[in-house]
């Protein structure tokens, strides 16, 4: 069994980050979908920042 890494746990969290995007797309939210598919991109040099606006856009979703 492999040992769950820095790197390895920062690759999970792109992969979630899109695959949340891609449900938000399908959902017919498009400027969430496109929100969490630039924080994607841009978790490979800030690590959390696709797990922080996925946790945003929930927060917001829940108090409308």
């Amino acid at each position: 069994m492999t040992t769950l890494n820095k790197r390895s746990a920062n690759k999970l969290s792109i992969v979630s980050t899109l695959i949340d995007s891609a449900m938000e797309f399908r959902r017919g939210r498009r400027k969430s979908g496109l929100l969490l598919l630039g924080a994607a991109a841009l978790s490979s040099r800030i690590p959390g920042i696709g797990t922080a606006v996925s946790l945003f856009l929930r927060l917001v979703r829940r108090l409308r």
